[in-house]
């Protein structure tokens, strides 16, 4: 995809939250979740590259003590969907034994990225997994079981971008969350 062509699909996208109700959606979430984990002493992972943003959003918002780590984990690598494996670019260096562990991600789409996640973060001896999405997506092939504890909004079942999420790469920065037209 080109520059060119990601510029035409966010003219042609239809918006389904803009920014200001994302960040309303952002407050709303860093609210529950600081009485969750404000006593916990979590260590905090940001899932690359969609992750990025929910997390800077809720880490302007939290103002309790944690560590800060990332992971970068994908099934997609660039493409719309994704492959049968978990591909690990980078592992989280904090231990967690014994920890809250708290993993920060852009969606909740098939499941299968963010529960092979948590279940890394249980085999390194965790001992509480609290996952926390931006949007948790109707995807109805989705294993019921597969769930996430917090999502700041959700949505229908199309191809979203924006906040995060991306569209071949591109388009993470869009200012809202946006439906590729026609998906």
């Amino acid at each position: 995809m080109s520059p060119e062509e990601a510029r035409h699909v966010l003219i042609e996208a239809d918006c389904l939250y803009g920014r200001e109700t994302v960040e309303a959606a952002i407050d709303r979430l860093a609210a529950r979740t600081t009485e969750l984990l404000a006593d916990s002493n979590p260590l905090v992972l940001g899932v690359m590259n969609g992750g990025v943003v929910l997390l800077g959003g809720l880490l302007t918002r939290w103002s309790f003590p944690m560590h800060l780590d990332y992971l970068h984990a994908t099934r997609y690598r660039g493409a719309t969907t994704g492959g049968d494996h978990l591909h690990w670019l980078a592992h989280p260096r904090t231990p967690m034994q014994d920890r809250t562990v708290v993993v920060v991600d852009d969606i909740l789409d098939g499941g299968i990225t963010l529960a092979a996640i948590c279940d890394y973060c249980r085999e390194k001896g965790a001992r509480n997994v609290v996952s926390i999405v931006l949007v948790d997506k109707a995807n109805p092939d989705r294993d019921p079981a597969i769930t996430v504890d917090f999502a700041a909004l959700e949505a229908p079942n199309r191809y979203l971008f924006g906040y995060g999420m991306d569209y071949h790469d591109y388009l993470r920065n869009a200012p809202g969350v946006f439906a590729v037209r026609g998906s």
